[in-house]
């Protein structure tokens, strides 16, 4: 794998911090690779903006902050508004598609949309919407293994909700699984959630 670049974005809540934590857990522990991890939210604790900055690698990474991410996932209008600029020309952009509506989009980006909130209510809790946004990160991606991360999610979780979050994880890799097979097909019905 070459450095990728990834950045994770919404308002406190949603776990953004944690999905982050879990994707580099999972890159570093269960695959050998090279992450690194930075964090920067607001004073409240839920509601305020919340982002986290990934970088993996197969060698060490000399400078730990993203410049421009490859991957950007945003759960938040917000976050969208605020960092989707940032995105690489041809980048991944993940968005939750209940909160998040895209006006403009740089050249070749790839969209993926997800309603992890609601997949996330179907299971009983709204607020596992992260481990559906890291299932959903790692089916279309492909970018991690997803016995690793399932791993790290396993890990990262009080033992009372690791049943619950992993079968958010299975939830948001199948719906990301289906959605790379749409796009490997040639159709890519993700173009209807942007605005004009």
């Amino acid at each position: 794998m070459q450095l990728t670049e990834i950045r994770i974005a919404g308002f406190g809540g949603q776990g953004v911090i944690l999905s982050a934590t879990i994707l580099g857990r999972a890159a570093s522990i269960y695959q050998g690779l090279f992450a690194t991890m930075t964090q920067s939210f607001g004073p409240e604790a839920r509601g305020g903006a919340s982002s986290a900055q990934l970088i993996l690698s197969e060698s060490p990474i000399l400078y730990p902050y993203v410049t421009q991410p490859d991957i950007l996932v945003v759960m938040s209008q917000e976050a969208c508004t605020r960092f989707m600029p940032e995105l690489k020309d041809g980048g991944i952009l993940i968005v939750e598609q209940d909160l998040v509506r895209i006006s403009a989009l740089k050249p070749n980006t790839r969209v993926f949309s997800v309603p992890a909130t609601r997949l996330a209510e179907e299971l009983g809790k709204r607020m596992i919407l992260n481990s559906v946004m890291v299932g959903f990160f790692t089916g279309v991606t492909q970018l991690l293994d997803r016995d690793a991360v399932a791993r790290a999610v396993a890990d990262s979780i009080p033992p009372s909700l690791r049943d619950l979050n992993l079968k958010a994880f299975s939830k948001g890799l199948d719906y990301g699984l289906s959605q790379s097979a749409t796009v490997a097909g040639g159709e890519f019905e993700d173009v209807a959630y942007l605005e004009d």
